[in-house]
């Protein structure tokens, strides 16, 4: 019985840790941990703990694709969602706790622009470099672009609602504007006290449309999405053998099939430990952003909404580019635009609410410039992916476009949002 324990957990380490390529950065987990215990410089704290989250969100995404596959396709499809982005959450609710509101917002927005930029571009850009054309199923893509604006009008419509209420007048019932700035928290009757209302109201809404896009993805239209999702199955399992160097005959793979995934237990394990590591490691990252900010010059808007977004989403990126290499363009664009979508109508939506629980002023309104760029970075992506087809140098347009935000970002101030 004991060997049988130990074999059983020889292998789940065996596959956990050569689930991907990356995997080898999990030396780097313990250093960061260790670093942040001690009180090392922030700098270091910081960028170590970084490099350590990148392998165990992918580790994290493992896992949760593994026990997808003892509960079924359809509340597989539920886990996966939910936990696609589960590193977005921890590094976010660690931070709410904190009171880190601009660390949030911005590393919100800037998932949602390395999802439709950086990595859309990237793809297109890997799976088109020596092909005329790709194409994709447009139906499928057309439907998340719609979902993608409508999120993008939640986003949006606190911005102008806040810029159209008139400035309150000194004696006239409300707080001077002046003083109004000076305060951490809304005040009753303020524009950022009804702002914050009808954020909490909107993400409401939010979640129960994202709510019947799972309905719509995984019930009434799974047809749709069905192969990309079969395809993301077997395109992982491929990456997860060739990184272990698995080469077996069909009938010989086929008897092993089994013996390579993990159990139900296993997975559980490994999802419950990862996710405590992940919350220690984010925990130490966020605690260094405000001594880094001072020591480097970096604001927390480009710390949130550039480096932050690498974190949560390195083990989607390289799916993506992977499958768009081999000419899988339903699926790349399923991972890419899925994602942001996920941040837009769940991630964001969520994180205003437990914001609501903590008592702490978590809002969807956006500064002018950050609306702007919102909308502009939208707009191109859903142009692009709107006939069906892509090519290198839409890749190379959208990956410019990425590049020109996050120029400007470096050198916008805090103090102007």
């Amino acid at each position: 019985m004991a060997s049988t324990v130990v074999s059983q957990t020889v292998k789940s380490v065996k596959l956990t840790f050569t689930s991907s390529p990356i995997t080898f950065l999990l030396a780097v987990v313990p250093v960061g941990l260790v670093a942040g215990n001690l009180g090392w410089s922030s700098n270091l704290v910081f960028w170590v703990n970084f490099v350590g989250i990148i392998p165990l969100a992918s580790v994290l995404a493992f896992a949760t694709e593994e026990l997808a596959e003892h509960v079924g396709q359809t509340l597989g499809g539920l886990l996966n969602a939910t936990f696609g982005n589960a590193v977005e959450l921890i590094v976010s609710i660690i931070a709410l706790r904190q009171n880190q509101v601009r660390i949030v917002q911005a590393s919100m927005l800037g998932s949602i622009l390395s999802n439709s930029l950086l990595v859309l571009g990237c793809c297109f850009i890997a799976g088109g470099y020596n092909r005329l054309q790709q194409v994709f199923n447009q139906t499928a893509a057309q439907t998340m672009s719609s979902l993608m604006a409508l999120a993008t009008a939640g986003l949006l419509i606190p911005a102008a609602f806040h810029a159209s209420l008139p400035t309150p007048q000194p004696g006239k019932g409300l707080l001077d504007r002046s003083l109004i700035s000076t305060l951490e928290f809304p005040v009753p009757g303020t524009s950022d006290d009804q702002v914050l209302a009808l954020s909490r109201g909107t993400s409401i809404i939010l979640l129960v449309v994202y709510v019947l896009f799972l309905i719509f993805q995984l019930g009434t239209h799974k047809s749709i999405f069905e192969q990309q999702n079969t395809e993301l199955d077997n395109t992982i399992t491929e990456i997860a053998q060739q990184t272990r160097g698995v080469q077996l005959p069909t009938d010989e793979a086929d008897a092993s099939e089994e013996s390579e995934h993990l159990s139900l237990i296993a997975s559980l394990i490994v999802l419950f430990l990862t996710t405590i590591v992940v919350s220690f490691a984010a925990d130490f990252l966020v605690g260094s952003i405000d001594d880094l900010v001072a020591n480097s010059g970096l604001s927390k808007t480009f710390i949130g909404l550039i480096v932050i977004p690498i974190v949560g989403n390195a083990a989607e990126h390289v799916t993506a580019v992977v499958v768009a290499v081999k000419d899988k363009m339903d699926l790349s664009i399923g991972v890419a635009i899925g994602s942001s979508l996920q941040i837009a109508l769940f991630v964001t939506p969520f994180m205003v609410l437990v914001g609501w629980a903590v008592d702490v002023p978590m809002s969807l309104y956006f500064s002018t410039f950050e609306t702007a760029v919102l909308f502009m970075s939208v707009f191109i992506s859903n142009i692009v992916i709107l006939d069906g087809e892509s090519n290198w140098l839409e890749g190379a347009m959208l990956l410019c476009t990425y590049l020109i935000i996050a120029l400007a970002f470096f050198y916008y101030p805090d103090s102007a949002l």
